[in-house]
């Protein structure tokens, strides 16, 4: 039960999150847990453009800074 709700309700940052591991974590986060919010941070703005459109369905759970 406590794994459960382990990134439930919380914000996460990920540095370096359009990487093939940034990726991946995001995907497994949102599909295994109920975080408040996602924060991506990364310093390529057209691999975040790609990624905001592969996670568009949790976009409003998404957030991205350069």
């Amino acid at each position: 039960m406590l794994e459960e709700n382990l990134l439930a309700d919380k914000s996460i940052l990920i540095t370096g999150g359009t990487g093939s591991f940034g990726k991946a974590f995001t995907k497994y986060v949102l599909t295994h847990y109920n975080p408040k919010k996602i924060i991506i941070y990364s310093r390529d703005e057209f691999k975040q453009f790609m990624m905001q459109n592969e996670f568009k369905e949790y976009i409003s759970k998404l957030r991205f800074f350069i």
